[in-house]
């Protein structure tokens, strides 16, 4: 990798993680890893998400380093990163618009799934220290990307077979499972 921010914020999340390679996959637990620059340059954001599947899948940890230049508000610039890992673990899960003959039939709130308080996951986020010679960038959503794909990644390696498709429901596993 030649991207020097990157590998950094990459490294950064694995130590934060105690990342190891070469576990086996299809144990129905995983770890996965997923990485975004948000906004072409502005921030990096890395994360790395470790699941149990049986039949469904739980998020039970997150960890998340991101580069996001000089941080004027580091509590808040967290705050930014941990809401957007809570709604990209409930998109990853839980939410999706259903579709019927008749186009949408998901009409309101009511019938439509999001995590709930009791399903959100350890989370742990860090920043890393900036250059002095690089301004401020923001966060914005830099967490969501990445960790759609963390948790899609820890699926695939906790059961040895990749789930395709949004929200990772209990069908889905199981189809995925039936293909192995």
């Amino acid at each position: 990798m030649t991207d020097a921010r990157a590998r950094k914020t990459i490294e950064h999340v694995a130590r934060m993680a105690g990342w190891q390679a070469g576990l086996p996959p299809g144990i129905g637990k995983g770890r996965g890893i997923g990485f975004a620059q948000y906004k072409n340059m502005a921030a990096y954001a890395a994360v790395i998400a470790e699941v149990e599947v049986d039949e469904t899948v739980r998020v039970l940890r997150v960890w998340c380093a991101a580069d996001a230049g000089l941080v004027i508000n580091p509590d808040g610039a967290i705050n930014q990163l941990e809401g957007g890992i809570v709604q990209a673990t409930s998109w990853a899960l839980k939410e999706g618009v259903r579709l019927d003959e008749n186009g949408i039939s998901s009409r309101d709130w009511e019938g439509y799934a999001v995590l709930r308080f009791s399903e959100v996951p350890e989370i742990a986020v860090e920043l890393i220290d900036p250059a002095v010679d690089r301004p401020p960038l923001g966060v914005g959503e830099a967490s969501g990307g990445p960790t759609v794909a963390a948790i899609g990644n820890a699926v695939a390696h906790a059961l040895g077979a990749r789930v395709r498709d949004l929200p990772l429901t209990r069908e889905r596993v199981m189809a995925a499972l039936l293909r192995t």
